[in-house]
């Protein structure tokens, strides 16, 4: 049996993790090789996660946009370097992910 003080130790984590959605989709970004080339803040290879959630703000297929643009790849749209294909991310991971994006400001 878990002890009072163990268990309070992990509901607090476990609401910290909960609460801080931005840890736990970069978390998802950071295992699917997304961080490699983007950043929240500043350009890498491809924009800064803020600079894509400014250019889709408003839309409201956005989340479906986006997504597909993880799976699909793309280029155009922030310059002349291509983002490849993404095809290990799954649909759910993809809208997940380009949910948390677009929430980023």
């Amino acid at each position: 049996m878990m002890k009072f003080a163990t268990f309070a130790r992990l509901a607090v984590f476990a609401a910290t993790v909960v609460g801080t959605p931005a840890f736990a989709d970069q978390a998802l970004a950071t295992a699917k090789n997304c961080m490699s080339c983007h950043a929240l803040e500043r350009k890498l290879v491809g924009p800064a996660y803020k600079e894509v959630a400014n250019k889709y703000a408003g839309q409201k297929d956005a989340v479906d946009k986006l997504a597909a643009k993880i799976i699909k790849g793309g280029s155009g749209v922030f310059g002349a370097v291509a983002m490849p294909a993404n095809t290990q991310v799954n649909d759910a991971d993809a809208k997940k992910l380009a949910a948390w994006i677009l929430g980023l400001k």
